[in-house]
């Protein structure tokens, strides 16, 4: 049986780690380097690191930073924010990455998730997705970090995006991000059971009980979170032995 992974995420703004509810209210969560190196010392399955102003502004990741932060890693390392070219994930697997996660570049010109597939191989090609419901019971698809929505339904987007080479959907819901209430289980198992590749779920995660139901429930493969790791209301190696006592097999 695949194990289930935990995934402790930085957001990236100005070289700091930041932390939102509902994709507003930032706040400073503390310095990236030394978080990673601690989430991979606490038996963090995987690190993700989303430069979440990189698309706005309209520049490039920060790679010298992507590049420091792997050097006191030894986990799978996945970036995301302001990709747009096979030039782009070169510099960051160069700089010590080992996945990339496109978002709105990917959705604003599919064929991009085809090249990189392609030239890098499935597995290296993570789409990211912010997605909302609203009020008419759909999951809509938002860029640009959450500031943008598009007509595009995400169940939809995410099967195109799979057929086109991703090898593997990041899902936040924005309805839930930030608010320690519990993850997307609907949206979540829809696309878990619908999509032949892994689903990462985001957003909501407060409690281990939430982690527990998103792995059964949700039928995510792994589970991502943020302010929970990093204001240390939950620490990685106390969720682990929960989830092992719950019979959900992760790896210690």
């Amino acid at each position: 049986m695949l194990t289930k992974r935990i995934i402790p995420c930085l957001d990236i703004k100005d070289g700091r780690t930041v932390k939102g509810i509902n994709f507003e209210n930032i706040r400073d969560a503390g310095d990236p380097v030394e978080l990673g190196a601690l989430y991979a010392q606490q038996g963090a399955d995987e690190l993700v690191f989303l430069d979440i102003t990189a698309t706005v502004e309209k520049r490039k990741t920060l790679s010298q930073l992507v590049n420091k932060i792997s050097h006191h890693i030894n986990i799978p390392f996945t970036v995301g924010g302001g990709i747009s070219s096979v030039e782009d994930v070169s510099v960051l697997l160069q700089n010590g990455a080992d996945k990339i996660s496109v978002n709105t570049a990917a959705f604003k010109n599919p064929k991009l998730v085809e090249s990189l597939a392609k030239e890098f191989g499935s597995q290296c090609v993570v789409l990211a997705i912010d997605t909302k419901q609203e009020a008419d019971g759909e999951w809509y698809v938002y860029l640009n970090g959450g500031r943008v929505k598009t007509d595009a339904r995400c169940i939809d987007w995410a099967k195109q995006a799979v057929e086109a080479g991703a090898g593997e959907i990041l899902l936040t819901s924005m309805n839930h991000d930030g608010t320690k209430q519990g993850f997307a289980l609907d949206i979540t198992a829809t696309l878990a059971s619908q999509l032949p590749v892994p689903v990462i779920a985001s957003g909501g995660g407060g409690t281990m009980q939430h982690f527990v139901d998103v792995f059964t429930n949700g039928k995510a493969d792994a589970a991502l979170a943020a302010s929970i790791f990093h204001f240390k209301e939950i620490g990685i190696p106390e969720l682990k032995t929960y989830l092992n006592k719950h019979g959900i097999v992760v790896r210690q």
